[in-house]
Parts: C-alpha cells; sequence; structure tokens
C-alpha cells in the first residue's frame, strides 16, 4: 500500500486557478506595469513550485525512482503516465525558468516566456486533472 498525501497534493492543485488568472491578465497586456511584471514573474515562480512539489509527492508516495533535478521530476511523472507527452514538453520549459527567476532574477526580464505563457495557463489546468485522475485511478482518496 502506498502513502500518498493526496490532502497536501489538493492544497498545491487548488493554488493553480489563481495562478492562472494572474498569468491570463499580465500577459493579454503589451504594456506591464512594475507590478504587473513582479506578478507575473511570481506566478511563473509559484506555478514551477506548485507542478515540482506535486511531482515530488507522487515520486515520494509511489515510491517511484528518486528525482535528481526539477526537469527529471516532470520526466518522472510523465514517464509513470501522469502526464502526456504535450504536457511534459511544456513544464519542461516551465521549470527551466526556475534558475532565471530564483538565482538570476537580477537579470531576468521576462523576455522569450510569451509563448510559453500563451500556452501556460491551460496547460496548468489540464496538468491538476490529469493529476486528480491518475490519483482517482490508483484508488488514492482526500
Amino acid at each position: 500500500m502506498y502513502y500518498v498525501n493526496r490532502e497536501q497534493i489538493e492544497r498545491r492543485l487548488n493554488m493553480l486557478p489563481e495562478l492562472v488568472q494572474v498569468l491570463r491578465a499580465t500577459n493579454s497586456l503589451n504594456e506591464k506595469t512594475l507590478i504587473e511584471h513582479y506578478a507575473e514573474g511570481r506566478a511563473l515562480h509559484l506555478a514551477i513550485e506548485v507542478v515540482t512539489d506535486v511531482g515530488s509527492y507522487l515520486i515520494d508516495g509511489f515510491i517511484m525512482r528518486d528525482a535528481s533535478s526539477y526537469e527529471d521530476i516532470v520526466d518522472i511523472i510523465y514517464g509513470e503516465g501522469v502526464i502526456d507527452g504535450d504536457l511534459h514538453l511544456v513544464l519542461i520549459e516551465l521549470v527551466r525558468l526556475r534558475k532565471p527567476l530564483v538565482q538570476d532574477y537580477i537579470d531576468w526580464n521576462g523576455q522569450g516566456t510569451r509563448e510559453l505563457i500563451n500556452r501556460l495557463p491551460e496547460c496548468l489546468e489540464v496538468c491538476a486533472k490529469r493529476v486528480r485522475d491518475y490519483l482517482d485511478n490508483e484508488g488514492i482518496k482526500v
């Protein structure tokens, strides 16, 4: 029997609608205020944390192989069938932003992220659904 902390997974997945709302609002702007720029960066950062935290809970709970990096977390949940190939590609692109957002923040200006942010809201919604479906199929209740 596995111990998967669905309550903690759900708490993180429940953050996604607000993050999606911020990403949709900021990405639709041609010019961003300073606050909108920082809101978008924080929403991206939190989206990364949600995806990797949820992935880590799944990996730990289902005793999947150990992850060696943020990208590896996404690779493992793809390999285990939690997410599909298209979603995998977008989430890999997302988690690759962690270093620029968290470590190289002085130089981060958000350039080159518009295409990702265009796709990301829908992908985050799909990701939440796929994780919930996976847990339901495995019989893991809240």
